[in-house]
């Protein structure tokens, strides 16, 4: 069995140092890995990134991440990740990690992902410049993603976003903000492959629990969703939220 705590949307700045602490320091004995699904910092600065190396550094378990539309905000993303990374984080973005847990190899392909919408109302390749733009940054981190995904040899797969794969977890929202928070594409790069559990964050007014059209299962872990530090998943076991825990 592989326990994943994991947590999205924690916008980490000068005035957030300690919130997480108390329970973070408490992973080793809840959780083999901890993943975060993006926006880890307000607004995307190195002085920020700085704060959530402080604040999610030196766990005792591996933490992997991706980046969110916050931690782009002040174009500062390259530095924000080199921070991250510098503090032993896993920083993903359309590749892939495997981490030897408990004996068992855990996979982990992430990506921001981005908008577009999902099937029967969602943005096409057609018309302006700028559509097509639009459209073909969602296709190409999709590509990535599930090029990632299949390219990792583990016994247990996870997807790790920023941006949502499905609908389903965004029910709550306001649906005319639907293009902006996902896109389908991701789902179909997540069922590419043989993978075990997807989690996302940025839909902050979101669902937890929705499934990809494969029926891989799919968990929004922003962290106004969750209501807490983390939530912890189990893999290579009969229910993947058998691991749910307060924290």
């Amino acid at each position: 069995m592989i326990r994943i705590a994991a947590v999205g949307d924690v916008h980490v700045d000068k005035d957030v140092l300690g919130r997480y602490r108390p329970a973070l320091e408490r992973l080793p004995d809840v959780a083999d890995v901890l993943l975060v699904a993006g926006d880890l910092t307000r607004h995307g600065t190195v002085e920020e990134a700085k704060c959530m190396a402080t604040e999610f550094g030196e766990l005792g378990v591996p933490v992997v991440v991706v980046l969110g539309n916050h931690d782009h905000q002040s174009d500062q993303q390259e530095d924000v990740a080199r921070v991250l990374a510098d503090s032993g984080m896993t920083v993903l973005e359309g590749d892939g990690t495997v981490l030897e847990l408990n004996g068992h190899r855990l996979g982990i392909a992430g990506a921001k992902g981005f908008g577009g919408g999902f099937a029967g109302a969602c943005a096409s390749s057609f018309g302006e410049r700028e559509m097509k733009n639009f459209v073909g940054t969602t296709e190409a981190i999709a590509e990535k993603l599930g090029a990632a995904l299949r390219g990792l040899e583990c016994d247990a797969l996870v997807a790790l976003t920023h941006y949502a794969p499905v609908p389903e977890t965004l029910v709550g929202e306001p649906l005319e903000i639907y293009p902006f928070l996902g896109s389908y594409l991701l789902g179909q790069a997540i069922d590419s492959a043989p993978t075990a559990l997807a989690l996302h964050g940025h839909a902050h007014h979101g669902a937890e629990r929705g499934r990809t059209p494969g029926g891989v299962p799919v968990r929004n872990v922003a962290h106004p969703v969750i209501k807490q530090a983390y939530n912890v998943y189990q893999l290579l076991s009969d229910n993947v939220d058998a691991g749910l825990v307060a924290v």
